[in-house]
């Protein structure tokens, strides 16, 4: 078993070197983000878009644009939706976000060129020119929920008039408006080639020693989890954390994440009306899944605008410590659609098979919050291959592990 290191957390002399000239970014490279304004397509296209870099973005291995540094631009397009009236049909809402400007806090700005490539874990969609359309409010449950009682008033107005109000007092109309506050995700892609020259936050840290020590407690610990209520084998860990529980939770809720409500009749009543109504929910509970026969002690998500797409992790503390710090194991995994599985005969998620791109978002997420001490990444032989959860999606994996030192206060 050996420890490597991503590009992220190690830069060699040479490479620092090479990082601190003037580097060119093709057209076509991505950048991930994160807003700091609030825009709607319910106010007039021009309002000032704020977002800051949440992913360093290499060049041939080296990062070029690190953690932080900010980009601006205006929106453009911004229509609200348009009811169906008058035989004519409805309108969903557009939107674009026009990103100009790349800054960083050492002066250095530039003109930028890109295009909206996608929203993180948005219900709207994002065409090849970057616009945003909104949802059809018409065709959501809620608006479906209502025809039906339209046509049950048309027979017995009592009853429809009581289905009417018992509607009403639990869920609301679908907002078809697009809304994004601050701490929406998004990825932009170069149209144009980009001169810059690296100064920001690249989140390089060192790796956890002893090296040695560490491959030992990865070997120990259990890497794969069941499900409670089936005992089927499922997700597979592919994160450690080193520190304390307070400090994983203020330093996931800091880079924007939120604990999961317990899973029980009013957070299953609040995950109904999200899907009724076509938003999202933050605190959503999540199934448990048991780790050598332990459920989660901690589990948190990210989400946006819509119940169907989330980030989620669940986190387990386990027996071993390092150099007498505690140790926790987790999972984590990203929600990307709502389906009915067969093995589990029921409605669930269906996650994002490459799990080792959730593992660098949630590493990256971390690193920007600037509470890692150091970062490994250890190699696993003994992690079975071709395997699925227990809902029957299939994980793609290194069989690496991401460990991740906390700073000591």
């Amino acid at each position: 078993m050996g420890v490597d290191k991503p590009w992220l957390s190690i830069v060699s002399i040479f490479g620092l070197a090479v990082a601190l000239l003037a580097a060119t970014l093709p057209a076509g490279t991505e950048i991930q983000l994160r807003l700091t304004s609030e825009v709607s397509s319910d106010k007039p296209s021009g309002q000032p878009v704020t977002a800051v870099v949440i992913a360093p973005v290499p060049l041939n291995g080296t990062g070029v644009i690190g953690f932080g540094t900010q980009l601006t631009g205006v929106t453009a397009d911004a229509h609200a939706n348009q009811p169906a009236a008058n035989g004519s049909n409805e309108v969903p809402a557009t939107l674009r976000l026009q990103i100009t400007t790349i800054r960083d806090d050492h002066g250095q700005s530039k003109p930028i060129a890109c295009v909206l490539e996608g929203v993180d874990n948005a219900r709207e969609s994002v065409d090849q020119a970057g616009l945003i359309t909104g949802i059809t409010a018409s065709h959501t449950f809620t608006s479906l929920a209502d025809v039906g009682v339209n046509k049950v008033e048309s027979k017995s107005e009592s009853l429809g008039q009581l289905l009417s109000s018992i509607k009403s007092a639990t869920v609301k109309p679908a907002d078809p408006a697009i809304d994004y506050k601050p701490g929406v995700e998004f990825t932009v892609k170069l149209t144009k080639p980009l001169d810059w020259t690296p100064s920001g936050d690249m989140g390089i840290v060192p790796s956890i020693t002893p090296a040695d020590t560490l491959a030992g407690i990865v070997a120990q610990v259990p890497f794969r989890t069941e499900a409670l209520e089936l005992h089927n084998p499922s997700d597979l860990t592919n994160l450690m954390f080193i520190g304390t529980k307070e400090q994983i939770e203020a330093a996931l809720k800091g880079a924007g994440w939120f604990a999961a409500d317990p899973l029980g009749r009013a957070s299953k009543m609040r995950t109904a009306q999200a899907i009724i109504e076509d938003r999202g929910y933050d605190e959503a509970p999540m199934s448990v899944l048991t780790l050598d026969g332990q459920p989660p002690v901690m589990a948190f998500e990210k989400q946006n605008n819509t119940f169907a797409s989330r980030h989620h992790i669940r986190i387990w503390q386990v027996q071993q410590t390092f150099q007498g710090q505690s140790v926790f194991v987790a999972a984590a995994t990203h929600d990307i659609k709502i389906y009915y599985s067969k093995t589990s005969r029921s409605i669930t998620h269906g996650i994002d098979p490459n799990i080792d791109k959730e593992r660098a978002k949630v590493v990256n997420d971390l690193l920007f919050t600037g509470q890692i001490e150091a970062l490994s990444i250890v190699d696993r032989p003994n992690i079975p291959k071709d395997i699925s959860n227990a809902t029957g999606d299939h994980l793609q994996t290194d069989d690496k592990i991401a460990a991740l030192e906390f700073k000591k206060n």
